[in-house]
């Protein structure tokens, strides 16, 4: 990272690697939607993301009980993967601030930092939230697994939208830059 006007810039190679954890996190989204297909049920309308949100021991075991045996099979495989997915998505978000950060106006382009360690953050949270609907699918009887889940993957999913709005934003005002708007 380079100094310039107080904000981190990306290099060259930075920037590589941003474009490289973008892909592999759009490929992995892609996987983990093919694989999850079978997790939706009316129980379940949103699949696995119906399972991080079910918020209690009783709307969790309703989504177990509505996939076969197979299906819960592809629920331990969605989530085995997702171990890899915080990873490739929190670097792909957090290089794409960082790169953002200086196209944005005043002290806003300064969070670029700020948006990183968020991504760190909704790393672990994921990795607390399949932690605790690996629990739930392997038969546990804890009310405790199920609302743990559905708190990491709210501050998740708010700190994810957070990071990629931000880079959004940042990305649209640089390529208006570029096109000499």
């Amino acid at each position: 990272m380079n100094a310039h006007d107080g904000r981190l810039t990306m290099t060259g190679t930075k920037r590589n690697w941003m474009w490289l954890a973008i892909g592999l996190a759009v490929a992995q989204t892609a996987v983990l939607t093919l694989i999850g297909r079978p997790l939706t049920t009316p129980a379940a309308p949103q699949g696995i993301v119906s399972f991080e949100f079910a918020g209690t021991l009783t709307n969790a075991q309703a989504i177990i009980a509505s996939w076969d045996a197979r299906t819960q099979i592809v629920a331990g495989l969605s989530l085995g993967l997702d171990f890899l997915y915080p990873l490739v998505y929190a670097a792909a978000i957090a290089l794409s601030c960082l790169a953002a950060a200086p196209h944005l106006p005043g002290r806003l382009g300064r969070f670029g930092p700020v948006m990183v360690g968020g991504m760190a953050a909704a790393a672990v949270l994921d990795y607390i939230e399949n932690i605790s609907l690996i629990q739930l699918l392997l038969g546990s009887s804890s009310a405790l697994w199920a609302p743990l889940a559905w708190g990491c993957a709210a501050v998740k999913f708010t700190l994810v939208f957070l990071g990629m709005g931000y880079a959004l934003v940042g990305g649209t005002l640089a390529l208006k830059k570029r096109a000499g708007y």
